[in-house]
């Protein structure tokens, strides 16, 4: 739980204030998009950490790795602010691998429980990360700060974190292959890439898109805020009550839905609908991202496939996220709008229903 708050502040934190930085849309684009591309790109050396260090030591260098990486953003430099978010991503990347994997093996009978449980407060960690940065600006009287104040979470798992064994994760001796083979591993894959991609997309912009329908931004702030929060029972709830259906297709096609419904009020409403529209968005994120991270253990036979699976949906899946903050970004700055990026948002949202409704069959990806 308490490396699972770590996975998204140093993310979230960064919308609500991202105009105080003075960065075009598109130089925006790129500092939203580079961690998320980190968490890609680092995510396959998670497997090959906890094998050379044990899993104990590999959780501790991803949150030493986010530690160091808020704390360089507070420096208030580009250089440092860019440097810090790809430190921050690198360590996201490898210590959201390793989670799934450590559910398999030490609560295989509850996974969906689990899995809710420590996405609901990774969705809390985003939340509270959102809806404080513009008060603690104000706190502070610099926003650098308030960007670095959230090293004290990390801080804190880092001290208190403790694994029963210290051993390895338990994967096959040899170097894991990723699942090229399966075509139920390349739909798990992309259904959290593309959703992904929409939920960063969201954590990077939602804010300026508030602020652009008259918010405050602080109010916008707050709004962000209560729709990452609202995310979390949602995240709880349908892991845990996927199990009760033969397949996880109703839930998953349910949440894409209402993530498509909340994002098109935001964009085309009126304003009356923004708060409605930001806790349907955050009903339906909050479910999709659940169901996503269920995915990793309900499609695998064992703990190694899950290790696997972890592996190889979040490496590739956060490279095609990546995508989502630098193209929002750029189709706004192209057609000088928020409405505009309306048809771009929801043929994401209707890629990623396509490929979760497939991933969402009652199969088992092969050992």
């Amino acid at each position: 739980m308490l490396v699972a708050l770590n996975l998204r502040p140093a993310l979230s934190s960064l919308g609500p204030v991202l105009p105080d930085l003075g960065l075009s849309a598109t130089a925006a684009g790129w500092l939203t998009t580079l961690p998320v591309l980190c968490l890609g790109l680092f995510a396959p050396l998670a497997p090959l950490l906890a094998q050379r260090l044990g899993l104990g030591w590999a959780v501790r260098l991803a949150l030493l790795a986010i530690l160091a990486g808020v704390l360089l953003r507070g420096l208030g430099s580009p250089w440092a602010l860019f440097g810090g978010m790809v430190l921050a991503g690198a360590g996201i990347g490898v210590a959201g691998v390793l989670l799934p994997g450590i559910v398999k093996s030490d609560f295989s009978q509850k996974a969906g429980l689990v899995t809710g449980l420590y996405t609901m407060v990774l969705c809390l960690g985003a939340a509270a990360a959102a809806g404080t940065m513009v008060p603690l600006a104000g706190f502070f009287h610099s926003t650098s700060l308030a960007l670095a104040s959230w090293a004290l979470p990390a801080l804190l798992a880092l001290l208190i974190w403790r694994y029963g064994q210290g051993g390895n994760l338990p994967l096959q001796a040899a170097r894991p292959k990723p699942l090229w083979h399966s075509a139920l591993a390349w739909q798990v894959t992309l259904y959290i890439g593309l959703q992904s991609a929409l939920a960063y997309s969201v954590f990077a912009w939602l804010p300026s898109m508030l602020i652009n329908r008259g918010l405050s931004p602080a109010a916008a702030g707050w709004l962000t805020s209560v729709s990452i929060f609202i995310q979390a029972p949602a995240a709880l709830l349908a892991p845990a009550l996927s199990h009760l259906g033969r397949d996880q297709k109703l839930p998953i096609g349910l949440s894409m839905v209402a993530t498509l419904v909340g994002l098109m009020l935001i964009l085309l409403a009126g304003d009356a609908w923004l708060w409605p529209a930001g806790l349907i968005l955050g009903v339906g994120q909050g479910a999709s991202f659940g169901l996503a991270l269920a995915l990793l253990v309900l499609r695998s036979p064992d703990s190694q496939v899950a290790a696997r699976l972890s592996g190889m949906a979040q490496g590739l899946g956060y490279c095609l996220a990546a995508l989502g903050p630098l193209a929002v970004g750029a189709w706004q700055d192209g057609f000088g709008g928020w409405t505009a990026t309306a048809p771009l948002l929801a043929a994401i949202s209707l890629m990623a229903t396509l490929f979760g409704l497939l991933a969402g069959r009652n199969r088992l990806i092969a050992a």
